[in-house]
């Protein structure tokens, strides 16, 4: 192998925003990150950019919505290092911003295509590998608006959303709740294994999902996943952690 057996860590979604971050970060922190990414030049534009600063990047050919293309990239990963030690399911889309009602089906189940049934067709790839590592850690990037205690109490607790306006985002939020729960099944199918399954909630980023409009950068919005990737061996398993600018995260609710 030629990563002369330093950790592997492979982030989807990983060419732009949050992602590129977590990528670089991860790479700062010694491991080989393989980015994940659809659009082979943006991919290897941005694997360039973060060689060009010294880290062991290395674009990987990556729709999570296709199952040729992970079957491809799992086996590539096989090849190349036998093992990874690190998944950050992080590729997203957002959806239309209209109310539930008027939210057409077929808009839910694009946003659903991705960021729930990619996040468990990546992650059933890779598990085999993870499983060699005998130490791994899985992340998947979610959001708030995925609590549905919140939802239920219609009360933000990252304070983004006035009390009493809790988003009602159909698509986005509603597969980021099936997220947390799907977060939920592998932590607990892999305790004991060593493989530890967590949720992330970046905060208000600004990136191209919400067109800008956040207040925080991407590089502390890389944080609570870059931190759950790195978890000690008697770290947690099945939480749902986000950012609120302290040095542990904010537990949020399920």
């Amino acid at each position: 192998m030629s990563t002369d057996h330093a950790q592997v860590a492979v982030v989807t979604g990983a060419n732009k925003g949050i992602g590129r971050e977590i990528t670089r970060q991860l790479a700062q922190r010694g491991l080989v990150v393989y980015l994940g990414a659809r659009d082979e030049q943006r991919g290897r534009a941005a694997e360039r950019d973060l060689r060009a600063e010294g880290h062991d990047v290395r674009f990987l050919q990556l729709d999570v919505t296709d199952a040729e293309s992970v079957s491809r990239a799992a086996k590539r990963l096989d090849s190349e290092v036998g093992t990874v030690r690190v998944l950050v399911n992080n590729a997203g889309i957002g959806g239309p911003m209209h109310p539930p009602s008027q939210t057409p089906a077929d808009q839910v189940r694009t946003v659903y295509e991705t960021n729930v049934f990619g996040v468990i067709t990546v992650t059933n790839a890779l598990l085999p590998l993870l499983r060699r590592s005998g130490s791994a850690r899985i992340v998947n990037v979610s959001s708030v608006v995925g609590s549905l205690t919140a939802a239920a109490e219609n009360v933000d607790p990252s304070g983004v959303h006035p009390p009493g306006a809790f988003p009602t985002m159909l698509s986005y939020a509603t597969s980021k709740s099936a997220l947390n729960a799907v977060t939920l099944t592998y932590a607990n199918e892999l305790r004991g294994t060593g493989i530890l399954v967590n949720a992330a909630s970046p905060g208000f980023v600004a990136t191209d999902i919400n067109f800008h409009h956040g207040v925080l950068t991407v590089e502390e919005g890389a944080r609570v996943p870059v931190l759950l990737a790195t978890l000690p061996d008697n770290g947690p398993t099945g939480t749902f952690l986000g950012e609120n600018g302290t040095a542990e995260g904010q537990v949020l609710p399920w």
